[in-house]
């Protein structure tokens, strides 16, 4: 089961509202895809939450986008930022990349983004939305979000 970035912010307005302020903290996150012999690969990228959707542009013909193209599973991991702070907490996304050829959509993201003069645009599919953050300087508190079910928080010591 999968939902869009509208349908996950509509179940969880506050965990959506943080995880959108700790992506736009920083310009640069990291994309995990999976290469051709099923191997990890990591790399830089920016993300975007507009119109309801979680975008992810890529350059042409990247890498990451050959990756998405034959297999669309990804993990996205916030920018942790400078040293061990991270406020805001760990952020990390798991769903399904769906390139968009559509030229009116992509011409809508154009408008917003500014992005290079070629790219792809790829929308997302959540399977998966986790926060992981410090409480009270005593408790490692972990949010899970998946479609379907309600928001689990474990805290542990």
């Amino acid at each position: 089961m999968t939902a869009n970035w509208a349908a996950f912010a509509a179940v969880e307005p506050d965990l959506a509202d943080t995880v959108e302020k700790r992506f736009g903290a920083y310009t640069h996150h990291v994309l995990a895809t999976l290469r051709k012999d099923g191997s990890p690969r990591t790399s830089g990228l920016e993300v975007r939450f507009l119109n309801g959707e979680l975008w992810l542009g890529m350059m042409p013909d990247s890498l990451k986008v050959l990756d998405l193209r034959r297999d669309p599973r990804f993990a996205l991991q916030t920018n942790p930022g400078e040293g061990t702070g991270m406020g805001g907490g760990d952020v990390r996304i798991s769903g399904r990349a769906i390139e968009v050829d559509d030229v009116a959509t992509k011409a809508g993201y154009v408008e917003e983004v500014e992005p290079p003069e070629q790219f792809h645009l790829f929308r997302t599919e959540l399977t998966e939305v986790v926060r992981t953050y410090v409480e009270d300087d005593t408790y490692l508190v972990v949010q899970v979000w998946t479609p379907g079910a309600p928001l689990r928080t474990i805290k542990r010591t």
